[in-house]
């Protein structure tokens, strides 16, 4: 059995995704490829063939591939698809937004966000918000499968695969890239953090996120909101955590002022260690908590900052 990693990564680096996808497909097949499909992606190439347990990587070079335009990348995917029995990519936007157009033209159901692999055709992923486990096996000759990055390890590094040039697949022609607006922050980015810092609606205003700032600072942590918060305008879409944000598990969890509807949980509940601070003792979040505080957050949280000071 043969697994290709589609790679999510910069042209200069990969995305630490892609390390968590090399894992599961590891587990698929005992073969695993990487195809890096971009301009100039000398650097993405060379840090993909040093991960373990990868024997190629095959490099498509070419303008059409810049700025990672789904129609581009999944042709060549389609491209060299017929050698793999898997086809895996991590389940991010860029994931997402490539692999069921690869499943469609393949005419293959899509196995989506698996946490685990059971066998090389029986995979594991989450429905109805995490509470439930579904089995899922295939039959299809190819499995094509998204990779929800906290059910796996990151690869390490210490391999020495080949790299190989291919033939670019041609400008698909129905897609151009126009413009990328990214968020800056001098934090950790919130799906690779390892501390992590998250408001919710009892925060009350975007301007009281403020008061968890100093916090964050001193934890070296990313921060995060609830969708209520989200919703409210409190903070930036691209704080969100959840069921419709962003799938997190970092070794500290702080929920501030969140109250745990489902789809938060289903979005952080695989933390290492998850700390709940709230006024309300029967908040839904302390059920997933290995430690709560229930009182006033604009107390307790400048009181946690002056003992870490």
């Amino acid at each position: 059995m043969l697994a290709l990693v589609i790679a999510e990564h910069d042209n200069a680096s990969l995305k630490g995704s892609t390390l968590n996808a090399v894992t599961a497909a590891s587990q698929c097949a005992g073969d695993v490829h990487i195809l890096v499909a971009g301009h100039g992606c000398g650097a993405a190439a060379q840090a993909a063939a040093k991960l373990a347990g990868v024997s190629k990587v095959l490099v498509a070079d070419a303008a059409q591939f810049a700025d990672g335009l789904a129609e581009n990348v999944a042709a060549q995917a389609l491209a060299i698809a017929a050698n793999y029995t898997h086809v895996l990519a991590p389940a991010t936007a860029y994931g997402k937004n490539i692999l069921p157009r690869v499943a469609a033209s393949l005419d293959v159901g899509q196995i989506s966000e698996i946490t685990k692999v059971d066998s090389p055709d029986t995979f594991e992923r989450p429905i109805y918000a995490g509470n439930a486990i579904a089995t899922v096996q295939s039959i299809d000759p190819i499995k094509v499968i998204t990779v929800r990055t906290t059910g796996f390890d990151a690869a390490a590094d210490g391999g020495s695969a080949t790299i190989e040039n291919v033939t670019p697949a041609a400008d698909y022609g129905k897609s151009r890239f126009v413009s990328r607006e990214l968020a800056k922050s001098d934090r950790p980015e919130l799906t690779g953090a390892k501390i992590i810092v998250s408001g919710g609606r009892g925060m009350g205003s975007g301007d009281n996120f403020k008061i968890l700032e100093p916090l964050a600072d001193k934890l070296g942590a990313a921060m995060g909101a609830s969708r209520a918060a989200v919703d409210a305008g409190y903070v930036p879409n691209d704080w969100q955590v959840g069921q419709t944000g962003k799938i997190v598990a970092p070794t500290l969890y702080i929920a501030v002022g969140i109250s745990g509807a489902i789809q938060h949980l289903a979005g952080m509940k695989d933390s290492k260690t998850i700390v709940a601070i709230n006024k309300d003792p029967e908040a839904p979040i302390f059920s997933v908590a290995d430690y709560g505080i229930v009182g006033d957050l604009f107390e307790i949280v400048p009181q946690l900052v002056a003992e870490l000071g």
